[in-house]
């Protein structure tokens, strides 16, 4: 699991100063993406081999409103990955309190540039070993030697 902290800003807020709620799945975005440079891989250096990496679903549920002017805390994890997709695990937690503010999840796909499937073990074995890696120290669900 690794963490991402970020302020709130005023423009993520509504009239009340409570985030909007659309505001949490750029939130799981950017801690994905910082949890991807974390383990060596980057977005842009993915896109630059022809891989893509879209989402197939996303789910958030809100248990506590974040105002502008918290700091948020946003605990990412690998939860599911069998070398065709992969899913990710969320907790977004005031950083001064832990509490709880909202979790989530959400699913990607691995494709070509040509949005066909991609085979990572096949056509990346070095990038299958650092997910396959990456899963186990997050205590996700895999299949490795598919």
């Amino acid at each position: 699991m690794i963490k991402y902290s970020r302020p709130v800003n005023y423009y993520e807020t509504d009239q009340m100063g409570i985030v909007h709620h659309s505001n949490y799945i750029r939130y799981f975005e950017e801690a994905r993406l910082h949890w991807m440079d974390e383990i060596g891989l980057s977005y842009s250096g993915l896109e630059e081999l022809g891989v893509i990496i879209p989402v197939t679903f996303v789910d958030c549920k809100y248990k506590n409103p974040v105002c502008f002017g918290d700091t948020i805390s946003i605990s990412v994890r690998m939860s599911k990955f069998d070398g065709i997709k992969m899913e990710f695990a969320y907790e977004v937690r005031d950083e001064a309190t832990g509490k709880l503010r909202s979790t989530g999840s959400s699913g990607h796909c691995f494709l070509d540039k040509d949005m066909r499937p991609v085979l990572i073990r096949k056509s990346y074995p070095k990038l299958y070993e650092i997910m396959i890696q990456a899963l186990h120290e997050d205590g996700g669900e895999g299949r490795k030697g598919m």
